[in-house]
């Protein structure tokens, strides 16, 4: 991907066309009732555009558009490689509009210009183009019953699925979300994050674009506890998959539990380890993938090593190479490619992250490295903040920051950095860096995450799963094969093909 200049970024923002209505239907609408909210620029802290706000009678709506679409079979019956060509499609299209996808993500998140066009939307393409390949390549199965029945396990969609996305990855993890939801054959209502609708709107208006059916693929921006509770309990909704925190999780479950009892997958907090054990070899690499792994995307992210449990021995020398590498990470203007951190998303969103770094000092943790903004003081900028001298029972080893805020743990040898690695409600990642591939194999599978990188900071990739053990997830996994089952129910079709059935028949 060739990346453009900062002078061509914002040549396109003060040009772009700002999606800011529902998609409900095939087409781009105000919400019912008329109502708009507005959304911010984090880097300026200036008003950007009035979305359409939505409510439970748009979630009516969109709720019958998606389950007549069903019922009638124009996506859920149509040929697997039909929908193939259709997703492959928006996947060219999203290609052909890459920049202007870039820069309207950037502008509304606050996120790197050089991320989103060099990782997420990449990343969203091929996560389309990977489901769209597998729709035609998965099989059903045939039981092993004996002769006098046949047995067939087949797969069908769901029926009406709702999304609902974060603010931190827009573009990428609704690709997660839709690729292999739609492929499957389902009709789709995403609920994006309020801070973050527009690229969801025109990612929509290209998927009409592209030959997805009406009331297929529908968006409805709007408040969380407005939409979203209302999706979660819809009657006619037969599943939702959620990305975001543990606490909105929860309500989802009890939406399904006091409707009816749709389906529920979470991909939601986590606080995670990164191991360094003394044996670690190429401090200044191992640096380099801890400062990926805590302040990539300015720290906003659910798998984001934010605890650093290393070594007593090689604690010292390591910092410092961690000191080094954040050299190579700018703070400044998202739309500037050469910068690698941007800015946090909202003004409420920062302050609690201020709050948590204040309670860390409070505890007796040592502040040993703060970047101040130096950059635009309307702006939500925030450097990289490290804290040493962290113990496992502060609140800056426990909860969630969602921010560029790394806690430094030591620990003496392999035994003790396990225990505190799994030291928390949460499961969602881990990564283990030693010279010992066998004692790394060991560690992996002691500890209680969905994902665990040896000598790397990773999620994987499209086939592998994403998901968390405890409270980082519930019901299921994105990415992978795995993710295109969740999105189907399973049947059993039992023949009676006996013998003596078989000549009554003839007769």
């Amino acid at each position: 991907m060739t990346l453009l200049t900062h002078e061509e970024y914002q040549s396109i923002s003060a040009s772009v066309a700002l999606p800011t209505g529902a998609f409900i239907d095939g087409k781009s609408c105000a919400a019912s009732a008329g109502r708009t909210f507005n959304t911010d620029n984090p880097a300026t802290g200036l008003s950007l555009a009035q979305i359409a706000s939505c409510d439970a009678a748009d979630v009516d709506i969109a709720v019958d558009k998606g389950r007549d679409a069903f019922e009638l079979g124009i996506w859920s019956k149509l040929h697997p490689s039909s929908r193939k060509k259709v997703l492959i499609n928006l996947a060219k299209l999203m290609r052909r509009n890459i920049h202007e996808l870039a820069v309207l993500e950037s502008l509304e998140s606050g996120k790197p210009i050089y991320d989103i066009e060099t990782i997420d939307i990449p990343e969203a393409i091929h996560c389309l183009e990977w489901h769209a390949e597998a729709v035609d390549k998965i099989y059903d199965q045939v039981a092993p019953t004996g002769d006098k029945s046949l047995a067939m396990i087949v797969r069908e969609p769901v029926g009406v699925v709702a999304c609902v996305l974060p603010w931190n990855f827009p573009i990428l993890m609704l690709a997660w979300k839709i690729g292999p939801a739609l492929a499957a054959g389902n009709s789709v209502i995403v609920k994006p994050a309020e801070q973050t609708s527009m690229t969801t709107i025109r990612i929509a208006e290209l998927a009409h674009e592209a030959g997805v059916p009406r009331g297929i693929f529908q968006v409805l921006p709007g408040m969380g506890e407005i939409v979203g509770k209302a999706i979660g309990l819809h009657p006619d909704i037969d599943m939702v998959a959620f990305t975001g925190s543990t606490d909105v999780g929860r309500l989802f479950l009890e939406y399904s539990a006091h409707s009816n009892l749709k389906r529920i997958v979470l991909e939601c907090g986590g606080k995670n380890p990164c191991i360094v054990l003394a044996d670690a070899e190429n401090l200044s690499s191992v640096a380099q993938h801890i400062v990926q792994a805590a302040f990539w995307n300015m720290g906003e992210n659910c798998s984001a090593n934010s605890r650093l449990i290393v070594d007593a021995k090689i604690k010292d020398k390591l910092i410092e190479n961690i000191l080094n590498a954040l050299r190579e990470w700018p703070m400044g203007d998202p739309l500037n490619p050469e910068n690698r951190l941007g800015a946090i998303i909202s003004k409420q969103h920062f302050k609690s992250i201020n709050i948590a770094i204040k309670k860390g000092v409070s505890e007796g943790a040592k502040l040993i490295h703060r970047q101040e903004n130096k950059i635009n003081q309307k702006g939500y900028f925030m450097g990289p903040v490290i804290f040493d001298n962290v113990t496992p029972e502060m609140a800056l080893a426990r909860d969630e920051i969602f921010g560029p805020v790394l806690a430094i743990i030591s620990v003496t040898g392999a035994e003790q950095a396990l225990k505190v690695a799994n030291e928390t409600s949460y499961g969602l990642a881990a990564s283990i860096f030693t010279a010992n591939i066998g004692k790394a194999h060991r560690m992996a599978k002691a500890i209680r995450a969905g994902t665990v990188s040896i000598n790397c900071y990773s999620e994987g990739d499209i086939t592998t799963p994403f998901g968390g053990y405890k409270q980082s997830g519930f019901g299921g996994r994105d990415k992978s094969l795995h993710a295109h089952d969740q999105y189907t129910e399973l049947k059993t079709i039992w023949i009676d093909v006996s013998e003596d059935k078989l000549v009554n028949t003839m007769e």
